[in-house]
């Protein structure tokens, strides 16, 4: 029963995030321009019937609250209705998903694949010139905006070196510029936590009573201390790649990636509000879902997590 108690409040405080999350989309969105007046195109032989023509034929006319239920409506059953300007919602998200999802995962393999090894060297020399080294540059990674090292990148690998693509997303040789900014963005953030877990693991009694027993300094690092000090790092992982499906937005922008962002920020300047409005409530959806599948696993995993 306190599993299945616990079960229940995180999936009822998800939708309760979920619904508050889409009603401020739906709210914000209608305060960034009438979609109406960009449609007409030019203004100046375009009277208010022929406006309040165009808002009823898009069902602008209608109670906002009308609207947004119908909107909650069309995202349950999966049909998010056309855009004003492009066609199908759901085929245009369906293009631009997976694209966001390949980049994020991308990115998240980069950054473990430099912290984790870091992290444990940091951890292992604590204090040497190799660790105050690292801290240092995790330091300086966190102080670059992710647009201006994605533009550096660019200049060094694609004009003055040219070896990867610049923009766009044409083969896998498209993906390595923007997931390396990504990567060594989160990096920053990930080899410090990785070190702080790993010497704290490193001081339990357990792994000092696995050398006493003349394990291998290879076993005992990475049999013992890492794979104790994986629940805590996995756990962080798992919130940092939910926040990052919806934070690929100005990387998306630099490397014209053709994701969820770009789309976003499209809708956003045509004012076409059933594209943005699901487009960002999809992305609020999936960020709330990751979050809720590493709660509820930590949570099951850790007895403390659920009395608290």
């Amino acid at each position: 029963m306190p599993i299945f108690r616990f079960v229940i409040q995180r999936l009822l405080q998800a939708i309760l995030v979920t619904l508050a999350v889409t009603l401020f989309v739906a709210f914000a969105i209608r305060l960034t321009g009438d979609p109406a007046v960009m449609m007409a195109g030019d203004s100046s032989g375009v009277t208010e019937e022929d406006l309040a023509r165009i808002r009823e034929a898009l069902g602008l006319n209608r109670p906002f609250f009308v609207q947004y239920f119908d909107f909650l409506k069309s995202l349950v059953t999966g049909d998010l209705g056309e855009s004003f300007f492009r066609g199908s919602v759901r085929d245009l998200i369906a293009i631009a998903m997976p694209s966001t999802l390949l980049l994020a995962i991308a990115s998240m393999a980069v950054s473990i694949l430099i912290s984790i090894p870091l992290g444990i060297h940091s951890a292992l020399h604590k204090g040497g010139l190799s660790d105050q080294f690292i801290r240092v540059l995790s330091l300086v990674g966190l102080s670059f905006p992710n647009f201006w090292l994605g533009i550096m990148l660019v200049l060094l690998f694609s004009i003055t070196f040219p070896i990867f693509p610049a923009s766009g997303f044409d083969s896998w040789q498209s993906l390595i510029l923007p997931a390396t900014t990504i990567g060594i963005i989160l990096t920053a953030t990930n080899v410090r936590l990785v070190r702080t877990q790993m010497l704290e693991t490193l001081s339990a009694q357990y792994v000092m009573v696995a050398r006493a027993k003349g394990l291998s300094e290879w076993s005992v690092i990475y049999k013992h201390a890492l794979r104790n000090a994986a629940i805590s790092i996995v756990t962080f992982l798992g919130l940092q790649f939910g926040n990052l499906i919806g934070g690929l937005v100005i990387i998306e922008l630099v490397f014209n990636w053709p994701g969820m962002g770009t789309l976003s920020v499209e809708a956003i300047s045509q004012r076409d509000y059933p594209l943005l409005q699901a487009t960002v409530s999809i992305l609020a959806i999936m960020i709330v879902a990751v979050n809720l599948a590493v709660d509820l696993v930590y949570g099951l995993i850790d007895p403390r997590i659920r009395v608290a």
